[in-house]
């Protein structure tokens, strides 16, 4: 027994040094706050529509008319009426004749930087109204806190707190 315990206090500093080492590791922590404010911009999508024209019938003949070419490319096709006539006189007979006139590009109307002057009146236009600030706010003080406050229609505030500690 005495000589286990030569052995213990032989190694015991040792032992002890080895029990108070401390770890080896590589200890990161990052901390990263945001904040981030928006307001919808307000915005028109126009789509031009096509000129178009049908005709149908019984008991009709017809000199078809139909779609004139448009003179340029901001003009839009114009309708040449046809001449109709009843094949049988007197028998029940059926027509129609539709023609919708396509959009036309009005005069003038230049897009420059990617913005144009004034939204044309087309056959197809969707509009949404921007977003109003009102309130609307957002802050991070030197402690790393953030603050938000709602805004009016069309906004969002979005607040981020990021932490992360890595080791290895």
């Amino acid at each position: 027994m005495n000589s286990i315990w030569m052995v213990m206090k032989k190694f015991l500093p040792f032992i002890m040094l080895l029990m108070a080492a401390p770890a080896h590791a590589n200890l990161t922590h990052k901390i990263s706050t945001s904040v981030q404010l928006t307001v919808d911009a307000a915005a028109s999508q126009a789509t031009r529509l096509g000129s178009s024209y049908s005709v149908s019938g019984s008991n009709v003949s017809a000199t078809l008319g139909g779609l004139t070419a448009p003179a340029s490319a901001t003009a839009a096709a114009t309708m040449n009426s046809g001449t109709y006539t009843q094949t049988t006189a007197g028998s029940a007979f059926s027509f129609t004749e539709t023609f919708n006139q396509g959009d036309a590009i009005p005069s003038g109307t230049t897009v420059t930087s990617g913005v144009a002057p004034s939204l044309p009146a087309f056959g197809s236009v969707t509009t949404t109204a921007g977003g109003v600030a009102g309130t609307l706010a957002g802050s991070i003080d030197s402690a790393g806190i953030m603050s938000l406050t709602a805004g009016g229609a069309g906004t969002s505030a979005t607040g981020q707190f990021v932490s992360e500690i890595s080791v290895r």
